[in-house]
């Protein structure tokens, strides 16, 4: 796809989106809605681990809402996708964040790139393509003339949340972000946490909140607790948060009955980590790792879970209460 015409997709799906969404949403929490093209690059995880700055030019897009008119300078949240791109569960999160007085800004990593979903097909694109989104996102709001640009926070669902997860990582701030803001928080939901990345211990000194269900089938929550006692000894301030008996998207309403993926790919039984020339491998095996690894999965489940849901909310409000300053 050339410049030009994911430029058009990008364009089209999010004013589609827009349309939606804001019929959905409920109009009183947002005064303002503008739809932003983010000038981004295509990298596999081997290039952008070494730092590889020149992939295949791209535009995606991205959907900010301003929750009230003026020349106010407003804190910002952005929003990254899972797997199955902007999923409804994901856009029910923008109102709870909107009545907060934040802005939203909402980016999808997959239309401008032709791929609706890569639940089935995690190689379609590598994991680390939206911590490089992200960047790009940061940058934008950071010059935006309603956006404070030290409040800005990340909050991310399964691969988007192991996107505002590692985005948080000093190494690849210093290979991938070209501006000076930094987020003030980083909020993921049941990110993937399976590799070990190289120095992945040196993250920002800001509030990272973990939220995981025990019952998560997709991913690793071993992984997970096994990363933040990673951090916490080297100082950080991370916490981890798990809800007894919840289930992968456990804030997803519309999943009432559980629903079982059978030809979704999980890594939850995969030990990966980063050696030299940015190749990541299986520990056990110490081969390169692709997606036909032997330790690679399918057929998890996604489910909802109100008990987890209400307090995640409840806890997001209160870390993006203090993080961002909102009182």
């Amino acid at each position: 796809m050339d410049l030009k015409s994911a430029k058009l997709t990008a364009v089209v799906a999010f004013a589609a989106l827009s349309q939606t969404f804001f019929s959905s949403t409920g109009v009183a929490q947002t005064a303002r809605v503008e739809l932003h093209p983010i000038k981004t690059i295509t990298l596999t995880d081997q290039q952008f681990l070494n730092g590889i700055k020149n992939g295949p030019e791209v535009i995606i897009g991205g959907e900010l809402r301003l929750p009230r008119l003026g020349n106010e300078r407003l804190p910002a949240v952005v929003l990254l996708h899972g797997s199955s791109g902007i999923a409804a569960y994901v856009n029910d999160w923008v109102p709870v964040l909107s009545s907060l007085g934040t802005a939203t800004f909402l980016v999808d990593s997959f239309a401008g790139r032709g791929i609706t979903s890569v639940g089935n097909d995690q190689g379609q694109l590598g994991r680390l393509v939206q911590v490089f989104d992200s960047y790009r996102a940061l940058e934008l709001l950071a010059t935006h003339p309603r956006i404070d640009a030290s409040r800005i926070a990340a909050m991310g669902f399964s691969r988007g949340g192991q996107g505002v997860l590692y985005a948080t990582m000093k190494r690849f701030q210093k290979m991938h972000s070209t501006g000076s803001a930094v987020f003030a928080a980083s909020i993921p939901f049941y990110p993937e946490c399976d590799t070990a990345f190289i120095d992945d211990e040196n993250v920002n000194d800001i509030p990272i909140r973990i939220f995981h269900g025990v019952a998560d089938d997709y991913v690793s929550l071993p992984r997970c607790r096994s990363y933040v006692e990673r951090l916490r000894k080297a100082g950080k301030d991370v916490e981890l948060t798990e809800y007894p008996g919840a289930q992968h998207v456990f804030d997803g309403v519309q999943f009432k009955t559980a629903l079982k993926l059978p030809d979704a790919q999980t890594t939850r039984n995969c030990r990966l980590e980063e050696v030299a020339d940015g190749i990541v491998v299986n520990s056990q095996t110490k081969q390169h790792f692709t997606y036909s690894d032997p330790c690679v999965e399918r057929g998890p489940t996604v489910a909802y879970d109100e008990q987890a849901h209400k307090a995640s909310i409840q806890a997001v409000k209160e870390i993006l209460n203090a993080s961002l300053k909102l009182n």
